[in-house]
C-alpha cells in the first residue's frame, strides 16, 4: 500500500494515536536537541528551534507520514569545524544552502540511488544506529547513582509491562509523567533535562544570517552544506525505508528529499541548525501509535509549547526516564535476527553487514559506514561475477575457444591469460555465444588477444557475438597491426 491517499487519510485518520504519539516524541526531542547543540558548539536553543521548525514544516511537505525530523547528531558532528572557525551565523547560512541543495537533489530524483543500497548494508545501518542510540545514553546513567539505575529500570518496566494491560495512553508518556511527578514530590536527587543547558522561553524569529553575500562566503559554506545535504538525505531516506517496513506502507522518497530541503531552507532563517529524519524518535512515534502527518506536527508544536508554557516543568524531567525510553528504542531498533543472518547469509553479505556496523559505530558517521558498506558489497559482487571461463577445443581442424562469463574490467586478465599464443598458422574461432562484453576494458582485451594470435600468422574470427557486444566492438576496437582485422559472424 503506497502512502498517497487523501489529505483526510494522511492527517485525520488516526487523530488520537497521532496526538498522543506526538506528545511522547516532543518530550524525547528536548534532551537530544540540547545535546546535539552542545556537540555542534552552539546555544541549546539553536537545536530546539531547529527541531521545532523542521518537524512542523516536514509534516506538510515530507514524503513519509509519521516520520520525525529534527536536529540530529550525525549532522551536528559535521557542523563543528564550521562553527569553531567561522561562527554560528555561517552555520545558519550553510543550513539555508543545505536546503537548496537538497531540493535540487529531490528534483533530480536522487532517491533512485536507494536501490543500490544492499539489504546487508541496511541491516548494518539499523543495527549501528541502535548501538549508537544506546551508547549515547550511557553517560546519563552509568556510574551516577543507584537511584538513577532504579529510575531507568522502573521506566523500562513501565514501557514493557504496562502495554499488556493498559493501552489507552502510550507507555512512554505514562512513564514520563508519573516518574517526573514522583521525582518532584519525593525530591529525588537525579539529573534532569535542565542540567543539559539553559532553555529560553521565546519563539524563534525571522532574520537574515549576518554574513557577507559574496563568493568568499559561498566558498566557506558550500563544502559543509554539500556534506550536510548528502548525510541528511542519506539518513532520512534510510529512516523512511525503515518506517515503511514497520508500517507496511511505502513513501514518496523524492518528495521526502524535497521536503527535507524546504524544511532546512526555512529553518536557517529562524536560527536553527540543519537537521534530518531521526530514526530513534521515528521509532518512538510508530511504537506509540503515530501513523499520520498530524503526529509529526504535534511533536513540533508541542515541543515549543513545552518550552514556552511548561518550561519550568520540562527542565525537571529526570534524565533516567528519558534514558529508559531511548534504551527501549535501541532494543526495538536493533535487528535481533541479525545473529541468524550472519550464520545463514552468504559470507560476503555477513561481512558487509558487520563492516557497516563497525565503521558507523567507530566513526559515529552514518554516511561513511553506509558508503563503505556499499563499496565493499560492490567489490564482493564484482569478484563474484568476474569469473570467466575459456575452453580450447579442436573441431574440423580448427581451434575453437569458447568463452563463458561476462567480459569486463575485472575479468580481462584471466581472459587474456587463457589463450595459447604459441599456436601458428591455424584457423582460430573465438566463440562469444555465452558471454557479454560490457566495457572498453573487454574490447581492449579482445584487441590484445587477436593481435597476438594474428602475429603468428593465424586466421582469427569471432562468432556468436550478440548485437550489443558487436556494436561495442565496432565502436571501440583499435587494431594497431593492419592484419588484425576482426570478422564477426
Amino acid at each position: 500500500m503506497k502512502v498517497k491517499g487523501s489529505l483526510r487519510e494522511q492527517w485525520f485518520s488516526n487523530i488520537r494515536g497521532d496526538v498522543l504519539a506526538g506528545i511522547v516524541v516532543s518530550l524525547a526531542l528536548i534532551p537530544e536537541a540540547i545535546a546535539f547543540s552542545i556537540i555542534a558548539g552552539v546555544d541549546p536553543m539553536v537545536g530546539l528551534y531547529a527541531s521545532f521548525c523542521i518537524a512542523v514544516i516536514i509534516a506538510f511537505v515530507g514524503g513519509r507520514p509519521g516520520m520525525t525530523s529534527a536536529a540530529t547528531g550525525a549532522m551536528a558532528l559535521l557542523m563543528v569545524p564550521l562553527v569553531k572557525e567561522h561562527g554560528v551565523e555561517y552555520l545558519f547560512a550553510a543550513t539555508i544552502l543545505t536546503g537548496v541543495i537538497q531540493v535540487i537533489f529531490g528534483v533530480l530524483k536522487v532517491a533512485k540511488v536507494m536501490r543500490f543500497i544492499p539489504r546487508a548494508v541496511m541491516i548494518g545501518f539499523v543495527n549501528a544506529l541502535a548501538i549508537l542510540i544506546f551508547m549515547a545514553q550511557v553517560p546519563h546513567f552509568v556510574g551516577i547513582s543507584m537511584m538513577t539505575y532504579a529510575f531507568v529500570a522502573i521506566t523500562l518496566l513501565i514501557v514493557y509491562v504496562v502495554p499488556r494491560f493498559f493501552k489507552t495512553i502510550p507507555a512512554p508518556l505514562l512513564a514520563i509523567v508519573v516518574l517526573t511527578v514522583v521525582a518532584i514530590f519525593m525530591n529525588v536527587d537525579l539529573r534532569t533535562v535542565g542540567d543539559l543547558g539553559t532553555i529560553q522561553r521565546t519563539l524563534p524569529s525571522f532574520f537574515l544570517p549576518d554574513v557577507p553575500l559574496n563568493f568568499e562566503t559561498l566558498g566557506i559554506i558550500f563544502p559543509f552544506a554539500l556534506a550536510l545535504a548528502i548525510v541528511g538525505l542519506l539518513e532520512s531516506l534510510l529512516t523512511a525505508t525503515i518506517v515503511d517496513d514497520m508500517t507496511g506502507t511505502e513513501s514518496d522518497k523524492n518528495r521526502e528529499a524535497r521536503g527535507q530541503g524546504i524544511a532546512n531552507f526555512i529553518t536557517g532563517f529562524f536560527g536553527g541548525m540543519a537537521g534530518c529524519a531521526m530514526i530513534g524518535q521515528s521509532v518512538i512515534n510508530v511504537k506509540s501509535g503515530g501513523r499520520g502527518r498530524l503526529s509529526t506536527l504535534v511533536a513540533g508544536v508541542f515541543l515549543m509549547f513545552l518550552i514556552i508554557v511548561l518550561g519550568d516543568l520540562v527542565v525537571q524531567i529526570p534524565m533516567p526516564v528519558l534514558v529508559g525510553i531511548m534504551i527501549m528504542v535501541s532494543v526495538g531498533t536493533f535487528d535481533w535476527s541479525s545473529f541468524t543472518y550472519i550464520k545463514k547469509a552468504p559470507k560476503a553479505d555477513a561481512v558487509v553487514m558487520l563492516a557497516t556496523v563497525f565503521i558507523v559505530v567507530a566513526t559515529h558517521d552514518l554516511s561513511i559506514g553506509v558508503i563503505a558498506g556499499v563499496i565493499l558489497s560492490a567489490l564482493f559482487f564484482v569478484a563474484k561475477v568476474s569469473k570467466i571461463n575459456v575452453k580450447q577445443q579442436t573441431e574440423s581442424g580448427k581451434i575453437v575457444y569458447r568463452v563463458k562469463g561476462p567480459l569486463f574490467f575485472a575479468s580481462v586478465n584471466h581472459f587474456v591469460d587463457s589463450f595459447n599464443y604459441d599456436i601458428r598458422n591455424k584457423e582460430i574461432l573465438i566463440d562469444f555465444g555465452s558471454t557479454q562484453i560490457w566495457d572498453d576494458s573487454g574490447v581492449g582485451a579482445i584487441d590484445k588477444v587477436i593481435i597476438r594470435l594474428m602475429n603468428n600468422q593465424n586466421k582469427v574470427s569471432m562468432i556468436g557475438l550478440n548485437a550489443e557486444s558487436e556494436r561495442l566492438i565496432e565502436r571501440l576496437a583499435i587494431h594497431k597491426d593492419p592484419l588484425a582485422k576482426i570478422s564477426t559472424h
